[in-house]
């Protein structure tokens, strides 16, 4: 990573993609942009990493992206997995439970973490590092912008000394918050509602024996309904919601505070790190892109906080648009791709944010009434074994899948446009068990039994695929052949440790399952029409078959932008 610092004589740069805003959504699409040897400028008003502990949780789907842009290591060691979310009422009864550490959606990591988002920030940005093509620009603000057919004009100012520059990008992505000055720029309104209702978050340090409520609990008190958890690094996190008439200057008052967080944490030694009153919002941009202008995260959405989706939501905009753009900017696929950001996104993010405001809703019952009526009803239905099993399971999580987009047919059907299992492997040159997206590579991956390999051929040279042969448990990794590290498409070889992959083929009457860079299933296919599957992914991604498309570099690793028309 190359600090810019701006100058009155600052030429213009050109870069392929420009992000605005460096939290953790622009921070992560830059390491995923870096990762594909995407040279990239990212731009932030502040000039340093935020100092506050806002967002708090991520979910699997989050981790399997943290993985992909090779941070994963040193992020899931910072967190903590919850193993219990309790429902509880105004006596502390449990009238609900998501039993978390029984919870295993097939992603290969934990349901739900916690985390200290200022120590995210810091590995997020020291991961941008790494590439020498990806540069920083700290104490820098978007002050306008404009289009043309071959790229943007982006206006920038020194936030300290109001000095200016323009830089060249081929693309801009809007990752800068709900104040979005991005979304600002191209004139996109949002729509939705914001919540009357006000809530103090408030977060701290505390030693572990002075914890009084151990588990994740909503506090479902129909007076001041509640959410209180543990969280990384000896953190505790408390939201409480403000009654009527009661003001932000007093809810922030010490005294306050401690007698709110006293039935949870012993108040005398909670070290408060933050205390904020705030109020939450559904609201969604009326559009996603404007011409070379795209938003994500914040910028594009914004959802009540009851399913912990907000950011994670972010994180999926970054993993969905980074390896499209990085295909579009290599030559190896048309930018017609693209549309299919908002195509695939949109549907899912709006049934998150609707899913979210139900459980709102069963959360913050304002009367004595209702929530006794709440109350005993999710008692009884919980007495069902598939109801119960679809509470303490999180089923009611919305599955990562998409209705339309880029996949064979344009449209979800049975597994293809859902998101791949990520089950346990073993692989040549590699210790010990791992986790399948290892193997998989940065670009397109088919995967299935090593005798299908030879059905490889020409319609598929000049894509980015990598071929995933499958061995079935207890074959000696010993045997397996160690990768070719020349020609295309690249073969890996590994042994299905847990016979997860063999009986998803199986189950799926499918020889090959194709999958997307973002670990989507693009199409399932027999061995025998593995060539026409080949043709179907170079005509969605609009692109002659076997034509001269660069394949994307693999890894996280790569130190230098290969060269690139701007």
């Amino acid at each position: 990573m190359n600090p810019v610092q701006p100058s009155v004589h600052h030429p213009v740069q050109e870069v392929e993609v420009a992000v605005i805003g460096c939290g953790p959504v622009g921070a992560l699409t830059a390491n995923l942009l870096g990762a594909r040897g995407v040279t990239t400028l990212v731009v932030e008003r502040s000039v340093a990493p935020h100092g506050q502990p806002r967002a708090f949780s991520c979910d699997d789907e989050a981790l399997r992206i943290y993985q992909q842009a090779g941070l994963l290591d040193e992020l899931r060691d910072d967190m903590i997995a919850p193993p219990l979310v309790e429902y509880v009422n105004r006596a502390g009864r449990v009238f609900a439970r998501m039993a978390l550490s029984e919870t295993d959606f097939g992603y290969g990591h934990a349901p739900l973490r916690f985390f200290d988002q200022p120590r995210l920030e810091r590995t997020l940005r020291a991961g941008l590092g790494r590439f020498g093509h990806v540069q920083l620009s700290l104490g820098t603000e978007l002050v306008g912008l404009t289009q043309d057919d071959d790229g943007v004009t982006v206006q920038l100012s020194d936030v300290a000394t109001q000095r200016r520059w323009t830089v060249r990008a081929r693309y801009v992505l809007g990752c800068d918050g709900a104040r979005s000055a991005t979304r600002s720029a191209v004139r996109i309104p949002l729509a939705g509602a914001s919540y009357a209702e006000p809530w103090l978050a408030v977060s701290g340090d505390v030693p572990p024996d002075a914890v009084r409520v151990k588990d994740t609990r909503f506090v479902c008190d129909w007076q001041r309904p509640a959410f209180v958890s543990p969280g990384a690094a000896d953190s505790y996190r408390l939201e409480f919601m403000l009654r009527p008439g009661e003001t932000e200057a007093e809810m922030q008052q010490p005294d306050i505070i401690a007698a709110l967080v006293s039935p949870y944490v012993d108040p005398a030694r909670f070290g408060v790190t933050r205390a904020v009153v705030y109020s939450f919002h559904h609201l969604i941009a009326q559009r996603w892109r404007q011409g070379r202008v795209f938003l994500l995260g914040d910028a594009a959405h914004q959802m009540p906080p009851f399913m912990g989706q907000g950011l994670c939501s972010g994180l999926r905009d970054a993993a969905n648009l980074s390896w499209k753009l990085a295909l579009v900017l290599s030559g190896a696929a048309d930018a017609a791709v693209l549309e299919t950001y908002e195509t695939e996104r949109r549907p899912h993010t709006t049934e998150m944010a609707r899913t979210s405001v139900r459980l709102g809703h069963v959360f913050l019952a304002r009367n004595r009434s209702a929530a006794w009526l709440r109350d005993t009803v999710l008692r009884a239905l919980q007495t069902i074994p598939r109801v119960r099993r679809f509470v303490e399971r999180f089923e009611f999580k919305p599955v990562p899948a998409y209705r339309r987009g880029l996949m064979a047919g344009g449209r979800r059907d049975g597994v293809v446009g859902t998101m791949f299992p990520q089950p346990r492997i073993v692989m040549p040159g590699s210790t010990g068990v791992r986790l399948l997206d290892e193997a998989l590579g940065d670009g397109f991956a088919v995967l299935g039994p090593a005798a299908a390999g030879s059905a490889f051929g020409s319609q598929w040279q000049g894509l980015p695929v990598r071929f995933v042969a499958v061995h079935p448990c207890g074959t000696p990794v010993a045997d397996l052949p160690v990768p070719a590290r020349a020609g295309r498409p690249e073969r890996v070889d590994v042994v299905d440790v847990d016979g997860v992959l063999g009986g998803w083929l199986r189950r799926h009457r499918a020889d090959l399952v194709v999958l997307r860079p973002d670990r989507f299933v693009f199409a399932l296919t027999a061995a025998v029409a593995l060539e026409q599957t080949g043709r179907d992914l170079s005509a969605t991604l609009g692109v002659s078959s076997g034509g001269p498309g660069r394949p994307l570099p693999h890894g996280p690793g790569v130190a230098a932008a290969p060269g690139r028309r701007m």
